[in-house]
């Protein structure tokens, strides 16, 4: 297989309300919509749409079910959708495991995958396929920005992540980076509920600072659990874990926690400052990470669309590799392995007009890839 186009040829040239598609277009969006990590899949469903809404295009046919953070149910929506509805593309999923399950397949029959978040090592490197883009970014990027900046102010620190391959992926890009000592490394279990052994073993542990990658219902049950212990030594983690969806429901117990990002809503870029308002006015609340990389995905589907046939898999490919589209990111470009090399930046969480948000640190990355590249074939 030959890589698509240079990623030094890539360019950002195209609004989303400029795109007319080449032909009728059918998505299959599987994401969570219920359970513990339905505020990941909201947002990414509302960004999705937010896209694809501006975009104009009636030629665009999306279809939304409700994986349930299931793997089973998303493999049985997936075999639906292909062989029933006839979708072109399958997107949405937020978990690794999820995709893991539908996205090889998906790519086996034919049908490009476009990920809006998750983003498991395997697909970045010797599994990666022409048929699969990542949107988002590889699962370990934002934790290897936090092991980064870890370096600065901690040197024993206790890093924990779910026992499933994002949460695996998590402490590796941390570790990749953080040169100091680890006070310990614990794997929960995926949608735990109660953390207070994890948090005895923190207070035992002597560790300075603890790094948490706990997205969803996860995160939300483990800082309101840690801010009732008294334990005092600092959390940070990636992104996803204090993101915009989860802030409300952890509370104050956020403020002053740094994180990670490859997107923050004051970036400084005319496409963010349309994006934010934009969100906030078609749904009534703040825009997270998910809803970005969302976003961004039907921005790439909807630019390929407008230059290529998707049955014509070499050119749709080709077009979408070329990222043509302004992303809320700012800079935004495709590696070999069609994971995104792009800014990260640490973030801290504020109050402003009452609301918990994120603010802009530093940036930590410039034109950051992935560790997994080198073993992509393509």
């Amino acid at each position: 297989m030959k890589t698509f186009l240079s990623a030094a040829t890539l360019t950002l040239s195209l609004s989303v309300s400029s795109l007319a598609v080449a032909e009728p277009i059918k998505i299959g969006l599987i994401t969570t919509l219920s359970g513990g990590g339905a505020g990941l899949g909201v947002d990414t469903r509302d960004g999705f749409m937010l896209a694809i809404k501006q975009s104009g295009n009636k030629d665009i046919t999306v279809i939304t079910e409700d994986d349930a953070q299931k793997p089973e149910l998303a493999v049985q929506i997936a075999d639906k959708m292909i062989q029933s509805d006839q979708v072109d593309i399958l997107t949405g999923i937020v978990w690794s495991n999820l995709l893991m399950a539908v996205a090889p397949s998906a790519n086996a029959q034919g049908k490009f995958y476009v990920s809006t978040n998750a983003a498991p090592a395997a697909l970045a490197g010797a599994k990666c396929n022409p048929l699969y883009f990542n949107a988002a970014y590889q699962n370990d990027n934002l934790h290897e920005a936090m092991g980064e900046y870890a370096n600065k102010d901690y040197k024993k620190i206790f890093i924990m992540a779910p026992n499933y391959p994002a949460g695996k992926d998590s402490l590796t890009g941390f570790k990749r980076y953080y040169k100091g000592e680890l006070a310990a490394e614990v794997y929960t279990k995926v949608g735990q509920a109660d953390y207070a052994a994890e948090i005895a073993q923190i207070r035992a542990s002597g560790a300075d600072a603890v790094f948490a990658f706990l997205p969803g219902g996860m995160g939300i049950s483990f800082m309101k659990q840690y801010a009732q212990s008294g334990v005092k030594t600092p959390i940070m983690g990636p992104g996803f874990s204090f993101s915009q969806d989860v802030l409300p429901a952890i509370g104050d117990a956020a403020l002053g926690v740094k994180a990670s990002g490859q997107w923050v809503k004051d970036l400084d870029n005319e496409a963010n400052k349309k994006f934010v308002p934009a969100f906030q006015k078609e749904y009534g609340r703040l825009p997270s990470l998910y809803a970005v990389q969302a976003y961004d995905a039907a921005q790439l589907i909807l630019s390929a669309a407008s230059k290529a046939s998707v049955k014509d898999t070499k050119a749709f490919g080709e077009a979408m590799q070329a990222a043509d589209i302004q992303s809320p990111r700012g800079k935004f470009k495709f590696n070999t392995n069609l994971h995104p090399i792009q800014d990260i930046y640490v973030t801290e969480v504020v109050k402003e007009d009452g609301l918990l948000t994120n603010k802009t640190v530093s940036k930590i990355f410039t034109d950051h890839g992935d560790a997994y590249a080198k073993d992509c074939k393509m």
